[in-house]
């Protein structure tokens, strides 16, 4: 993975966009969304960056960039008609530990700004590392048919209710089972029986243990698509081998890891309402099925 996703909180972030023509008024078409303190420079300004100017949400400088201006900001684009000012100032920022982007050339960028989907406090960023950016566009607009403008005022909602959900129960378990029970309630609506929804699922709590099985060596791509939500809602993952790397990327990252105990604490999991994996051998797999006949066994094309 050579790019790592961040979400980077922008309150108080200086951010210095060097041009001012059609590439850098995309750029700060998504810049101006956020909360960072915006400094234009270029010599000739496209109307639509004078108007953001106007509304007073940049600093504006009509002239060109110099040395002196790549100093106490935090991120630069690099975005002007002049490929080698881009790199040359590029080259300073990265001199000067300042992290840059230079607009269609990843070879001189220390970031790269991946395709948005933007729902409010939910965005998605889709990054082919500068490799295909038509192909991500691509994935893009497909999920930008997925994800409805409700998630937008919902995300709101939870947001404010989150802390009287922190108030009201103790346990991380019991939070994130009352949020699955709200969410397979609502699911990606916001209308007048959201807060009814939300009150509803607080009224039973008991928590469904599951048992999954899978044995070593399964290819992660012969897995049934049924089985990627299951295996992201795990409390627990028991292996006595290391997990192979694509099924570990199928996992839910937060679940506690561990070897494979005995059959009974396996059990009291299960009746406590823990959701457990269990990766094993062939043989070890048959006895488990044996032992739990609830127990799900994860097949190729089939649960």
């Amino acid at each position: 993975m050579q790019y790592f996703p961040l979400f980077v909180d922008t309150q108080g972030l200086r951010v210095l966009l060097v041009g001012a023509g059609e590439v850098a008024s995309r750029k700060l078409d998504l810049l101006a969304r956020t909360d960072a303190v915006i400094h234009v420079i270029a010599p000739d300004i496209a109307a639509d960056i004078d108007t953001y100017h106007q509304q007073g949400r940049i600093r504006l400088s009509r002239r060109p960039v110099t040395q002196d201006d790549i100093a106490d900001i935090d991120i630069v684009y690099l975005a002007t008609a002049n490929e080698q000012l881009n790199m040359d100032f590029a080259d300073i920022a990265n001199e000067r530990g300042i992290w840059v982007n230079v607009v269609d050339n990843p070879g001189y960028c220390r970031f790269i700004t991946p395709s948005i989907v933007d729902r409010g406090r939910l965005v998605v960023a889709i990054s082919t590392a500068g490799a295909a950016p038509v192909f991500a566009r691509t994935i893009r607009s497909r999920l930008e048919t997925m994800l409805p403008a409700s998630l937008a005022p919902l995300f709101d909602f939870v947001a404010s209710k989150r802390e009287e959900v922190q108030q009201s129960l103790a346990g991380v378990k019991d939070r994130r089972l009352f949020w699955e029970r709200f969410f397979n309630s609502n699911q990606d609506r916001f209308d007048n029986l959201t807060e009814q929804r939300y009150a509803d699922a607080f009224k039973d709590m008991t928590r469904q243990g599951e048992i999954l099985l899978l044995t070593e060596h399964t290819p992660a791509n012969l897995l049934p698509i049924a089985a990627m939500p299951l295996l992201q809602k795990l409390d627990v993952i028991f292996s006595d081998e290391p997990l192979n790397s694509e099924i570990n990327e199928l996992l839910r990252r937060d679940a506690n890891r561990t070897q494979i105990p005995k059959l009974s604490d396996i059990a009291n999991q299960y009746e406590q309402g823990d959701r457990v994996l269990i990766v094993a051998a062939p043989d070890k797999i048959s006895q488990l099925i044996a032992y739990f006949p609830m127990a799900k066994h994860l097949r190729p094309g089939a649960l």
